[in-house]
């Protein structure tokens, strides 16, 4: 993708999930990305960055979450990578079939996938890699 792109990593520490938020919203501004879609990203930058500590890196704070953020004059490409293991995907359940609707987790993946234009993941032997697309307008 030609364009800007910006790499950053953060260690595993609830109290700089601001701060990543902060850093990917202030490129999607330089992006000049839709301020339409401010809100969207923030929340899915949220889920994915939250997901990255909690359940990739298992809190471990020797492990970081590492950030890059791409775009070009049509799109944004926000990547998230943890140390974790991975998951499986298809075995998450869907979070609005009825007898799933009350459980406190499981939504993150159905919310990011509403706030985007696309959502995928890579799963690879250093960790987790969820990739966020989202067009500029």
């Amino acid at each position: 993708m030609p364009g800007k792109t910006y790499k950053k990593s953060f260690a595993t520490d609830p109290k700089l999930l601001p701060e990543i938020e902060e850093y990917v919203v202030e490129i999607a501004k330089e992006a000049k990305l839709d301020e339409n879609k401010f809100n969207n990203v923030a929340l899915a930058v949220a889920e994915a960055s939250s997901n990255c500590m909690l359940h990739g890196n298992k809190m471990d704070s020797t492990k970081f979450v590492h950030v890059e953020v791409s775009y070009d004059e049509r799109f944004i490409v926000i990547k998230f990578r943890d140390q974790g293991n991975g998951f499986d995907l298809k075995g998450v359940p869907d979070p609005t079939k009825p007898e799933n609707i009350l459980k406190d987790s499981g939504r993150g993946i159905h919310i990011m996938r509403s706030f985007l234009d696309d959502l995928k993941y890579n799963f690879t032997d250093e960790g987790t890699e969820v990739i966020m697309t989202l067009k500029l307008n």
